[in-house]
Order: C-alpha cells, then sequence, then structure tokens
C-alpha cells in the first residue's frame, strides 16, 4: 500500500501536473494540502479524472484558501471533515480531513503558518495544534497523520537553522506542540528510515531556493508504531517540485509491505548542486 501526502498549492493550478503524477506514482492513497477549493468545485474539476482512475475522494475546501482532500482505492469509510473542538480565525478553516483507508485511519492535515511568532495567529497555531492532538489520541490503533505541518521538527529539518532566528516553523513553541503529538506514539516514517540525511520538502519558489536546495521539511508522515512497523520505504518526490507550474512542496511518499521502486531515497532525484554552506543566505522574506 502506498501512502502520499503533498501539498499542491492549487488543485485547479496544479491538475496538469497532478494526474500525470498519480499516472506515474500510483499512491493508493493521496493526501492533498492546500486545494483552494470548495467542495463542488473539486469534484466538478476532478471528480470524472479521479473515477476512472479508480479513486473516491474525500474533501474539506473552502473557495481561495486552506482546503485538503485525500483521494482513496483502497476504500474511504467514515469520512470526517475537521477538528472537533478546533479553534478557528476567527470561524473553523478546512484543515484537517480523516478516513478509514485500506484498515488505517488516515488524517490530511494542513496547520495553521503561525505568520509571526507571538502574534494571534501563532497562538491559534498552538491551540489547532493541540486539538488536533486530542483527536488523534482518542482515534484508532493504525493511523498515519500526514500533511503540511508547517513546522520543521529539528534545526536539520532547515537549510540553516541561523536564516530562521525570528521566524515561525522553528520556534520552540511549535515544536514542543508537534512533539506532544508525537508522543502519542506517532514515528516521523521518513526521519526515522534517515536519519542523517539532508531532507527537504518545501523550498521557497523565490531567489533560487530550490535550485540550492535550500529548503525545510515541513511535509511530514507521522505513522503509529503497527503501521511504522510495516513502512519499506519513505521518500521525497523532488522530481515533482521541477518543471514547469510546480507547487513549492514536494510529495512525500511511504510505501508499505513491499516498496515497488525498491527502498529508494531520500530525495529522489537528489539535489545537483545543493548550497551546504551556512551563513550566507537569508530568507527571501527577510529585511
Amino acid at each position: 500500500m502506498r501512502v502520499a501526502t503533498w501539498n499542491v498549492n492549487s488543485l485547479k493550478q496544479r491538475l496538469p501536473r497532478l494526474l500525470p503524477w498519480l499516472d506515474e506514482r500510483q499512491p493508493d492513497v493521496a493526501c492533498l494540502q492546500e486545494t483552494k477549493l470548495a467542495d463542488d468545485a473539486l469534484v466538478e474539476l476532478l471528480g470524472d479524472e479521479l473515477a476512472d482512475r479508480g479513486y473516491a475522494v474525500a474533501a474539506h475546501g473552502e473557495a481561495t484558501w486552506n482546503g485538503v482532500a485525500i483521494i482513496s482505492r483502497v476504500g474511504l469509510d467514515d469520512v470526517v471533515k475537521g477538528v472537533p473542538g478546533s479553534p478557528g480565525f476567527p470561524r473553523p478553516e478546512a484543515r484537517a480531513v480523516s478516513a478509514t483507508c485500506g484498515g488505517i485511519r488516515i488524517v490530511s492535515v494542513y496547520v495553521p503558518n503561525g505568520r509571526v511568532p507571538g502574534s494571534e495567529h501563532y497562538e491559534y497555531k498552538l491551540a489547532w495544534l493541540a486539538s488536533l492532538r486530542e483527536m488523534v489520541a482518542a482515534g484508532p490503533r493504525d493511523t498515519i497523520v500526514c500533511g503540511d505541518m508547517n513546522v520543521a521538527p529539528t534545526d536539520e529539518d532547515v537549510f540553516d537553522p541561523d536564516a530562521y532566528v525570528g521566524h515561525t516553523h522553528v520556534t520552540a513553541p511549535e515544536r514542543a506542540a508537534l512533539a506532544e503529538l508525537q508522543a502519542l506514539g506517532l514515528h516521523d516514517v521518513v526521519r526515522d528510515r534517515w536519519p542523517h540525511e539532508r531532507v527537504f520538502t518545501y523550498w521557497d519558489y523565490r531567489a533560487g531556493m530550490f535550485h540550492q536546495d535550500l529548503g525545510m521539511r515541513i511535509d511530514l508522515v507521522l505513522a503509529s508504531a503497527p503501521v511504522a512497523s510495516r513502512v519499506r520505504a519513505a521518500w521525497v518526490d523532488r522530481k515533482a517540485r521541477k518543471g514547469s507550474g510546480p507547487s513549492d512542496h514536494a510529495p512525500v511518499i511511504v510505501d508499505l509491505d513491499e516498496a515497488p521502486d525498491g527502498d529508494i531515497g531520500p530525495v529522489v532525484p537528489p539535489p545537483s548542486a545543493p548550497a551546504t554552506k551556512r551563513g550566507l543566505v537569508k530568507l527571501p522574506q527577510s529585511p
């Protein structure tokens, strides 16, 4: 069973990339984030294409912003939209959808960005993560929580920790909130499989960040122990970030029980000329 997660950063814009990717990578379950489509618009845009490929879809979206979905060809049962008890900003946002696929409870999440440390949106992010933890804690034993967590778990998950000082995604409270979620017994399967490798999933569109491999690892697949024990491959599909019209995120792919492409990774294909010297590059949004 192949499970993937991908922040597509607008499903409508990414449709020419998504469908060929589905045909090439053949995920059994794909979790999508930042769909930026209301549910009826998503079905109108993609429903027939997915059905022709044997996929059912569960979506929780809104026009213009946010939005998540799960597509599955191994069952799609007990769909729940949102996270019970989670805060809004100020209203509830379309940031999570969950379903049982192939006997595993799958949760596709798009965690709030946080914007600026200490801001109202930052506090919203922390409260939202706490609500997610409560939901997962009450869930079944076989679980995967995946998606754009908007948190880099450690300094090893950013190209240069010094470049992120004063920014979100790397602060101690954010990392603590993510760690509390993982403390439920969830394994970061990519990092478990590649503990010492340079692995990123997001690169800013600006300043040639992708070509220099100046990124962050914020798209995660967190699996409970029974599911993590089944992992045979876990890797970042960097090819999907290349070429024309890509998302600024790459898909993360996890194979359970068998690995059709072998135990490849951690990044496929690897960057040809990564900029590894620290202290030379600022984030594009930095003053």
